[in-house]
Order: C-alpha cells, then structure tokens, then sequence
C-alpha cells in the first residue's frame, strides 16, 4: 500500500514537471500569441490555448490508459489532417520564433532562396510523411 502511493507521488510529481516544462516552453517562446498571428486568429487565442492544454491532458490519458478508438475510416482523415496543420503550424510558429530559417540561410550562402529553402522543407516533410503512411502504416 505504501509503495504504491508512493509510486502515485512520484509519477504524479514527474507529470507536473514534464507539464511545467512543456507550459513553460510555450510560454517563454510566445509560440501561441505568434502562432494566432501568423494565422490571422487573435481573437481565438483562449480556444487555442485550452486546446493545448486539453490536449495534452487527453493525449497523456489515452497512452496512460492505451484506449483503443474504432472509429471508422473516414473520420479518421480529418483527425490526422487536423493533427498534421496542428504540428506543422505549431513547427513554424516555433521557427519562426527562433528565427531558424533566416540564420541557417545566411550560413549555407543562400539568402536570396529562402523561398526554395522552405518549399524543399515542406516537400520535403510532405513525402516523408506519405512514405511513412503508405509504407509502415499499411504493412
């Protein structure tokens, strides 16, 4: 008995801090305030901000629990559409932030094609992705 409410502490505790962590990064970063202004969707900043936070919380409780959803194959297009435009803005918002694709083109010499730079990024992340789906997933 006593090991398991310490076992409950310590992962509870450990929770908090990886959450804290995650929170924190997207505080200090500002990536939900520039992600809302890249997208045009200041005025949604509280939606967009509890949908990380429910998320997250609904994420972590279906790997902690391993729910299975048989949902059927058509819904499961939109989820994994609305999935990838979470991610990849969310990847953009924090490149942005950084300022990661100015610098790395002024270190590989080509300032001038930061448009190429990004569209071979984005193909780039678009082949891959269906590589993997078409690939490893139906295999």
């Amino acid at each position: 008995m006593i090991e398991e409410v310490v076992l409950i502490i310590i992962g509870f505790s450990g929770g908090l801090a990886v959450g804290c962590g995650f929170v924190a990064f997207l505080t200090v970063l500002g990536i939900i305030p520039r992600l809302t202004q890249l997208s045009k969707t200041n005025h949604l900043i509280r939606w967009l901000e509890w949908g990380v936070v429910l998320g997250a919380i609904i994420g972590t409780s279906i790997s902690l629990w391993n729910i299975k959803l048989a949902l059927p194959s058509f819904l499961l297009i939109p989820i994994g559409l609305f999935s990838g435009l979470f991610i990849g803005m969310l990847a953009a918002a924090l490149t942005e932030v950084l300022n990661v694709l100015p610098i790395l083109a002024k270190r590989i010499g080509i300032n001038q094609q930061i448009l190429i730079l990004l569209m071979a990024i984005v193909l780039g992340k678009i082949c891959g992705s269906l590589f993997h789906w078409t690939y490893f997933v139906n295999h």
